[in-house]
């Protein structure tokens, strides 16, 4: 056994400690406020217990402040609740708790299911535990010894759990004072560490280990944070978040709705489908540099799914059909009993697009775009309005290069997506990178060249636009290929990942793809999957959200609503709304026998964006009063100069773009 281990800190510096030494003798011979301060240790980037003792490598202090030391606030606020729970509840079992994002949970067999009114005394006795700032404190014990004292106590949950470590990992206790629980760790150094920015959310149901055939638990959601300022801070993003909610805004606003009969697929209301082709137009124009729309079929056959390997990686994810009349008489020779998948991505069917003719090198890139509806299936309790759907429209392109073409496309494709979503308001965007899976097709020394290829693209992309974040999603990339993932922020600090853009050097293999290069030779094109919005159902929730529902002027279903305030005005405000159509505007009239102050509201409360209110000084003067959501004043204007601005703030920032362009040329 070595006598000393030799630690690296992060300033550089190099120190030598006896063998067995521990984090927190470190910290205390760095510094004792140090030491006071300090929650764990980080040893190589990875997260241990101040107690462990440290081994060669690279050593880290983590204090209370360090952002790290976040998950660790909510793993031990998790096991608090945890005894908060078995002290009030006696005879409760507790089985996991992992931390998520923005805070934890805990799964708990109890005969009578927690309610939300047990959320508030739970947390009132989670206080008195972290007031009484017990250490934590790890033992490794024999699974024999664990098996018998978790049966002793009635939890056979946790029995289930130990019955499922693997032999060679060893099997951790955490105390915290009396009380203790099965757990991998780390932890802090006591309960009092944890503060009291914490707060439990709500109560659910869920299935031990996620099977509807096992039994129902009760889960207990909590956020905690460090600082009561940010826990206030998030509680408040909340509230805003149930504002902008967009299924209650899409029944305000008269958009769309869902049906038990059509579980994950939407119902288009007019106002809604106006919003939805408003986006296809949109990115219809900002295709025309170089791409050609295509249509491929909805359904096809299982064999090209098998080829594309969708049908052994991604099964569980898809719809398979038959024709009714072969399930009705599966006996019938003259049936078709093939089975057929409904597409879940549009790239089989580009391939087949692109392999439909013999192609050279002069002809690409090809660039093959679709706003194909595609069926994935979703667990029921994960549909989630628009924003988790089984039925969704993408807004894809398939781009089929060379190799020396394909940095210079990807770089392209980024060009396109921050122009798109600047136009739709959003400035800050983060790119990651996302690696190799574990389940994958290919090569490593494919996946090698693809991932050099689009680290490469990465780092010229931060450096030319500063609006760009960059990162690594190690592991999340596509069972084919590697990718780029947009992440973008919206109006209240949440953040959505949106565009991807994916390389692949496999399916063109798979499907036999090639065009004939500058030596007469057949080559294998590299293809690119692109998106933009992703799932332009999913973008249209992220934007009513967003903008709470305000949606610019441009992007409005229902941009104008004349309203007079006497029936004498009628007939004027006919002429307005008339005149505001000719412009290209959508418009509806409200000619109602009601008080203007009613009509106004009533609007308003649907999100229209302008109201025109019409009297008769406004017909003898071919005035109007312009009302914009949001606002209390109106403002009197002639009606050729209101129309002039509102046609104005109606054109599309890339429409804007286009008429300046030619306008310098001409």
């Amino acid at each position: 056994m070595a006598s000393a281990v030799s630690l690296t800190f992060p300033d550089g510096s190099k120190r030598d400690y006896p063998a067995g030494t521990t984090g927190r003798e470190v910290a205390e011979s760095i510094s004792k406020s140090l030491a006071k301060k300090a929650v764990a240790i980080a040893l190589d980037g990875e997260l241990a217990d101040l107690s462990d003792p440290v081994r060669d490598g690279a050593l880290e202090i983590v204090t209370r402040t360090d952002p790290r030391a976040l998950e660790l606030i909510r793993h031990d606020t998790a096991h608090v609740m945890a005894e908060a729970v078995q002290e009030l509840f006696p005879g409760t079992q507790v089985t996991i708790g992992p931390v998520i994002e923005n805070g934890f949970y805990y799964d708990f067999a109890k005969n009578e299911p927690f309610t939300p009114e047990d959320l508030p005394v739970i947390e009132k006795k989670m206080k008195e535990i972290i007031a009484r700032n017990k250490p934590f404190t790890k033992e490794v014990w024999s699974r024999d010894e664990a098996r018998r004292v978790f049966q002793e106590k009635g939890e056979g949950y946790k029995v289930e759990l130990i019955e499922a470590i693997p032999a060679d990992q060893d099997l951790k206790i955490y105390r915290q004072g009396d009380w203790f629980d099965l757990c991998r760790g780390p932890h802090m150094a006591s309960t009092g560490q944890i503060g009291t920015a914490f707060k439990l959310m709500k109560v659910a149901g869920a299935y031990w280990r996620g099977d509807s055939s096992n039994p129902m638990l009760t889960r207990i959601y909590g956020t905690a944070w460090a600082e009561q300022a940010e826990l206030d801070a998030y509680l408040t993003m909340l509230e805003e978040a149930e504002k902008r909610d967009h299924r209650r805004l899409g029944r305000e606003m008269d958009l769309f709705h869902f049906q038990d009969e059509g579980p994950g697929v939407v119902f288009w209301h007019s106002k809604g489908w106006r919003m939805f082709q408003n986006l296809v137009a949109y990115m219809r124009r900002r295709l025309e540099d170089g791409y050609e729309e295509v249509n491929a079929p909805q359904i096809l056959d299982k064999s090209l799914w098998e080829t594309s390997g969708h049908w052994g990686w991604y099964q569980e994810n898809m719809f398979a059909v038959k024709s009714a009349h072969a399930f009705t008489n599966p006996d019938d020779l003259n049936a078709d009993n093939r089975i057929f998948a409904l597409k879940p991505m549009n790239c089989p069917g580009h391939v087949q697009i692109f392999k439909h003719g013999l192609k050279s090198y002069r002809d690409l890139p090809i660039r093959l775009a679709e706003f194909g509806n595609v069926h994935r299936y979703e667990p029921s309790g994960a549909l989630h309005g628009l924003m988790r759907v089984r039925a969704f429209t993408q807004d894809d392109a398939h781009i089929f290069c060379t190799e020396e073409q394909l940095e210079a496309e990807i770089l392209k494709i980024n060009d396109l997506m921050m122009s798109v979503y600047k136009d739709f308001g959003f400035e800050e965007v983060v790119v990651k990178l996302a690696t190799r899976p574990e389940k994958r097709v290919g090569t490593d020394a494919m996946w090698d060249h693809a991932e050099e290829i689009l680290k490469r693209a990465l780092e010229r992309m931060a450096r030319e636009d500063n609006r760009i974040k960059i990162g690594i999603n190690e592991g999340e990339g596509t069972f084919y290929g590697p990718k780029f993932e947009y992440t973008l922020r919206d109006a209240i600090g949440r953040d959505w990942q949106c565009g991807t853009t994916q390389v692949d050097f496999n399916l063109p293999e798979r499907f036999g793809a090639f065009y004939i290069g500058s030596d007469s030779e057949k080559k294998q094109p590299v293809m690119v999957h692109r998106a933009i919005c992703g799932s332009l159902e999913r973008f249209l929730g992220i934007l009513i959200e967003s903008h709470a529902g305000h949606m610019p002027l441009w992007f409005a279903p229902l941009q104008v609503v004349v309203a007079t305030i006497t029936s004498e005005a009628d007939a004027y405000g006919e002429s307005v709304a008339q005149k505001l159509r000719d412009a290209g505007l959508q418009v509806e009239t409200d000619f109602r026998n009601e008080k203007i102050n009613y009509k106004v509201r009533e609007h308003s409360m649907a999100k229209v964006p302008v109201i025109l209110v019409c009297g008769m000084r406004e017909a003898e003067e071919r005035a109007v009063n312009v009302r914009r959501l949001g606002s209390r004043d109106q403002v009197a204007m002639s009606l050729d100069d209101a129309i002039a601005r509102l046609v104005e703030e109606a054109t599309p920032p890339d429409v804007v773009r286009r008429n300046a362009e030619k306008a310098a040329r001409a």
